[in-house]
């Protein structure tokens, strides 16, 4: 039976795989931080490795008799003073020299749609710096390229629930994200897979003017959208850019990008966007 190390268990994806592989004819080990949340997050899993990936003195022998690695790791919100560079480039980095000294076979790593093209993005450059490096590593690899998830569309459904959603330019860039559980197939299905690189997003491709009405319409509420110029747009990037920090300033800059432009992807999964906002709009009744 192969062992596959998961890194990021208890983040939005991580939790998916780890919930997926504890069940599969795989044997898994996952290396997280904090213990206590993968029991919060109702994940019972015998082999923990606990370390912080960001020191690699905590992580030695975390490949040990390893077949395979996926990593998940990666910040949204950058948090304890670490940057995208600390975390989304070097943490994964630490975890790539453990896998080799340890002869791993396979690396699997979850990057983001068109990181290629939108380096000039920190989060992005971040990413696609650790990608280079694994494409010399001489591992065997994959890249998984989503183009966004439920949890990161979920803005617009707040957004909605307070009564209006506003957008960015004419609301007519188009998206298919995808479900988490149906992106911890696609990964899990890499172990094997011969791909090097899967884009993948959901199975619903709509615009943003689409998935607001969704939104609305899973509240029974009138669809209400403002759409923004998107100089306004342009000009918040660049004074933000000048007058915060890069914590604060990267997150913002990559959701304002990536919804200012088409991110789609070819269509997997059975998870559908109006089946979540559904489930939403009944948590907050």
């Amino acid at each position: 039976m192969k062992k596959i190390l998961l890194a990021g268990a208890t983040g939005y994806l991580g939790s998916h795989i780890a919930s997926k592989l504890n069940h599969d004819e795989y044997e898994l080990r996952v290396i997280v931080r904090s213990p206590d949340k993968l029991k919060q997050l109702e994940l019972n899993i015998g082999d923990v490795f606990q370390a912080e990936i960001t020191r690699p003195e905590t992580i030695k022998g975390c490949c040990s008799r390893v077949d395979t690695v996926i990593s998940t790791v990666g910040i949204t919100r950058q948090k304890d003073g670490l940057t995208y560079m600390d975390v989304d480039y070097q943490a994964n980095m630490n975890l790539l020299t453990e896998a080799l000294r340890s002869g791993v076979r396979k690396f699997v790593y979850v990057s983001v749609l068109n990181g290629e093209k939108l380096r000039h993005l920190k989060i992005c450059d971040a990413k696609e710096r650790f990608v280079d490096e694994l494409r010399k590593s001489g591992l065997e690899y994959c890249v998984i390229r989503p183009n966004g998830f439920f949890s990161d569309i979920a803005e617009i459904h707040a957004m909605a629930s307070n009564g209006r959603v506003y957008l960015f330019g004419s609301g007519e860039q188009k998206t298919n994200p995808i479900h988490g559980e149906d992106l911890a197939d696609a990964c899990i299905d890499a172990i094997e897979q011969a791909d090097l690189e899967i884009k993948i997003g959901g199975p619903d491709t709509l615009t943003f003017n689409e998935i607001a009405n969704i939104a609305f319409k899973s509240m029974a509420k009138e669809t209400k959208v403002t759409h923004i110029p998107d100089w306004v747009r342009k000009t918040i990037l660049k004074s933000m850019r000048l007058l915060t920090s890069s914590k604060t300033y990267g997150p913002i800059e990559f959701f304002l990008t990536v919804t200012s432009i088409d991110m789609t992807a070819p269509e997997r999964g059975t998870h559908h966007l109006k089946d979540h906002f559904n489930l939403l709009s009944e948590s907050i009744k």
